[in-house]
């Protein structure tokens, strides 16, 4: 995202200052005095001629002062402009690159949806921020094989196949238990009549059966396209995402408020919001950053997003990226969303 228009543009010298200061602020967490900046911003000058700029910085929107405190932190907007234009990137050491190669690598072969959590873990455990990692977009799941296993409580385990390779674990609540006869009579069901065709074609076909020709069905069949419809309807409500390190936003001072952290944790769960600002990535090339009150979304103002879709044989399918307080370490998160955004769409293309 680009800078502002309205906003003025700093000096050369403000922007070494500006600079200096939301390091030191990323860095330590406190606000930063004119002091301070005499001995980090590189320019010799003295503790007065920084806070005329610093002052010139305020004016301009980039940074504010806190009542408790003569010193500066950045706003969003000085958040902004540090990411468009001053941040200096740190890529990942070949150390860290190469275990997180590793492990994507390691998890492609058991399915997107694995591979989805291992690199959602594997972002969270990098950054020490909450983790997203929406699950790839299919235009086509073809049905290669079901089964369903009885567990407690009329629940039961649906496993499908899809697309020759990848397997899906559902758990479905009934409306009664079910024995384990009645099951493999519905995956038959499905294995027989359905095999190779698409899901959402199946689950149309299988609606279609239940309702229009109930009458000359018999009772066996009846629950065996019940539980078939059953599954196909929760496989295809799964495109969603995958969150991990929701818990680290606990320990950000600047995220510290109980009921808004609440609020944040029932949206992760609730998903619907949280994935259309996440589908704003998916049209977008290279990594964005929603700073604040940029992702238009009142829960995240006081947090920054920072994503990276990626891309199977050209195709952008999805998105991942770090959720966290604004004062972030930008120039390490910034690269580690990058490639990871990468690694997962080489995994993905190479398990095909």
């Amino acid at each position: 995202m680009s800078p502002d228009p309205d906003i003025g543009e700093p000096t050369d010298r403000a922007r070494r200052i500006l600079r200096a200061l939301v390091e030191h602020y990323i860095r330590e967490g406190q606000p930063v005095g004119s002091r301070t900046l005499a001995r980090q911003s590189g320019l010799s000058l003295s503790p007065a001629s920084i806070r005329n700029v610093m002052a010139d910085l305020e004016e301009l929107g980039f940074v504010s002062a806190p009542h408790t405190s003569a010193g500066r932190v950045p706003t969003a907007k000085g958040y902004r402009f540090f990411v468009d234009t001053l941040v200096k990137l740190q890529p990942l050491r070949s150390r860290e690159l190469h275990r997180l190669q590793a492990q994507l690598e390691e998890e492609s072969a058991a399915g997107s949806q694995s591979l989805a959590a291992r690199a959602s873990g594997a972002l969270s455990a990098i950054t020490s921020l909450a983790s997203v990692v929406t699950l790839p977009r299919q235009s086509q799941m073809k049905l290669r094989q079901v089964e369903f296993l009885p567990l407690s409580d009329r629940r039961v385990l649906a496993i499908l196949v899809v697309n020759d390779k990848e397997v899906q674990n559902r758990i479905l609540q009934m409306e009664r238990d079910h024995s384990a006869d009645e099951l493999q009579r519905a995956a038959n069901f499905l294995n027989e009549h359905y095999q190779g065709r698409e899901l959402r074609e199946i689950r149309a076909d299988v609606v279609q059966r239940l309702h229009g020709m109930r009458e000359t069905m018999n009772d066996l069949l009846i629950d065996a396209v019940a539980i078939a419809q059953k599954a196909l309807d929760l496989e295809l409500e799964q495109s969603g995402f995958v969150i991990s390190g929701e818990t680290k936003l606990m320990d950000c001072d600047e995220l510290s408020n109980v009921d808004t952290l609440k609020q944040l944790f029932e949206a992760f769960n609730e998903q619907r919001d949280l994935l259309r600002l996440l589908d704003r990535s998916i049209v977008s090339d290279g990594v964005q950053i929603f700073i604040g009150e940029e992702s238009g979304y009142q829960l995240l103002d006081d947090c920054s997003l920072v994503t990276s879709a990626y891309s199977v044989d050209g195709q952008v399918v999805g998105v991942l990226g770090v959720i966290g307080p604004q004062r972030m370490a930008y120039e390490r998160v910034i690269p580690i969303v990058d490639i990871t955004a990468k690694l997962v769409g080489a995994a993905l293309n190479s398990s095909h």
